[in-house]
């Protein structure tokens, strides 16, 4: 019997949902050019597009917008959230931003200019389309173990670290602008890395003289599966596990519309290096606003101040979780394929394994997310070869290492009875998977496409 943990809160304000025909989600994925991100989201019945910025906040975050300062220096809330970042993190420094693309807008060109690489354990879509746009080439370098969706590996989201040496000589150390630790690792399938890896990434970065980032916008949920799966830290507390991890880096970017659970902002944090940071805020101060709110109201501050704390407690991360591995136990007894074990934010079908007959350039998890549209009014979205794009030197279709259709749950949004829901559709996929035929793309921009591309059924 699959396991739910129950909500570790109570629901105090509820937001109507609606429900369309089959025949009306037909008309309008249609209308929305086969892009589940063109659907109007009173037109989808469970949202599981993403869980950045989805969440649902907390009696104290709602009160603590109520209370925040809005002066446009030196604000309260602004000191509130460097007391709460330097509980969290343990940084000297930290600057905030209206997102996670914004803190890659601000760093990324400080380390990468035309002819850098930049190193990761998997680049998610933002942060390739910022190492890109900054004139350098984005490397994924996750473990091989990854690449096997149905076996079991407690790290799958673990740097290669014998083959990012070999990716250091090969370039040459003073052309690798950066090495990238994303935690946990989205693309790879919402999968965390250990300590034990990050610490020796970092050495072997320092031993060549390149700057660690981490992408730490589900840092708390990588800090719970360490608790839970790595020897030594059963009964280190979250906090303590996210201070030992952030030492091994010296800078870090973060969305927390994720772990922070708020609907907008976004953090940078400078371990030690005032010079750096110096660099940091004077990139911040023309693109993002003043350094003491970085394009953000001081509400938005309040919350992220109040919401780090929340992210950290194991309580919360147990039931967070708990959501996906009950998500993904009654998979198991569907025989549906997911990348397994079940990451932390987000459930990952393995669409090239249920749709085996679909190639990557007719984008099966496109098809899939798609499909549960129509099924259920279930949104979802492609992490494959729709998400890749083109190769920026070649123009031609890139093949993903993976074809997933990623179900993100938004925090303390869903019950049970709606994870239910999305099992059933699938079942209903599932037993008609030979019919769904692949897309083709009408027209496409230049960069990260899929949040606008045009397509059609093939």
């Amino acid at each position: 019997m699959t396991k739910y943990y129950a909500e570790p809160f109570k629901i105090k304000m509820v937001e109507p949902i609606k429900i369309l025909t089959k025949e009306e989600r037909i008309e309008k994925i249609e209308e929305a050019n086969y892009n589940v991100f063109a659907l109007n989201s009173d037109d989808v019945y469970i949202d599981l597009l993403t869980d950045s910025g989805t969440g649902a906040m907390s009696a104290n975050q709602w009160a603590g917008i109520m209370v925040g300062d809005e002066a446009y220096s030196g604000s309260r809330s602004y000191k509130n959230l460097m007391i709460s970042a330097a509980d969290v993190f343990g940084y000297k420094y930290y600057q905030p931003v209206h997102q996670g693309r914004a803190a890659e807008k601000v760093v990324m060109p400080i380390f990468l200019q035309e002819g850098k690489v930049a190193i990761s354990n998997m680049h998610f879509d933002t942060t390739r389309a910022h190492v890109e746009l900054a004139g350098a080439r984005a490397i994924d370098c996750v473990i091989p173990e990854a690449l096997d969706t149905v076996n079991f590996h407690p790290f799958k989201g673990n740097m290669d670290n014998a083959r990012m040496k070999e990716l250091i000589e090969e370039n040459g150390s003073e052309n690798v602008g950066m090495i990238i630790i994303t935690v946990t690792n989205n693309s790879a399938g919402g999968q965390p890395v250990s300590m034990a890896n990050i610490k020796e990434t970092s050495e072997i970065a320092k031993s060549y003289g390149i700057p660690v980032c981490i992408d730490a916008a589900r840092y708390a949920e990588n800090s719970y599966f360490i608790k839970m799966r790595e020897d030594g830290y059963a009964d280190k507390s979250i906090k303590e596990i996210a201070q030992e991890m952030f030492s091994y880096a010296d800078v870090f970017t973060m969305s927390a519309k994720k772990d922070a659970i708020i609907n907008m902002g976004g953090l940078i944090g400078v371990k030690d290096d005032p010079e750096l940071f110096e660099t940091v805020k004077a990139r911040t101060i023309p693109y993002e606003g003043f350094i003491s709110y970085g394009g953000l109201s001081g509400r938005d501050i309040e919350a992220m101040a109040i919401g780090l704390q929340e992210g950290t407690s194991f309580d919360f991360l147990q039931y967070r979780i708990g959501q996906m591995e009950y998500l993904a136990g009654k998979l198991d007894e569907i025989g549906i394929a997911y990348q397994s074990p079940v990451g932390g934010h987000a459930v990952f079908l393995d669409a090239k394994k249920l749709l085996s007959h679909i190639p990557y350039h007719e984008f099966p998890a496109q098809a899939l997310a798609i499909e549960l549209y129509i099924e259920a009014g279930i949104r979802s979205c492609d992490i494959g070869s729709y998400m890749m794009g083109n190769d920026p030197d070649t123009g031609e279709q890139i093949e993903s290492q993976f074809e997933f259709t990623r179900l993100a749950v938004p925090r303390r949004v869903y019950t049970q009875s709606h994870l239910d829901v999305i099992v059933e559709a699938l079942k209903e996929i599932r037993d008609r998977k030979d019919q769904i035929k692949g897309y083709e793309i009408k027209w496409e921009p230049k960069v990260l496409r899929h949040f606008t591309a045009k397509l059609k059924p093939l």
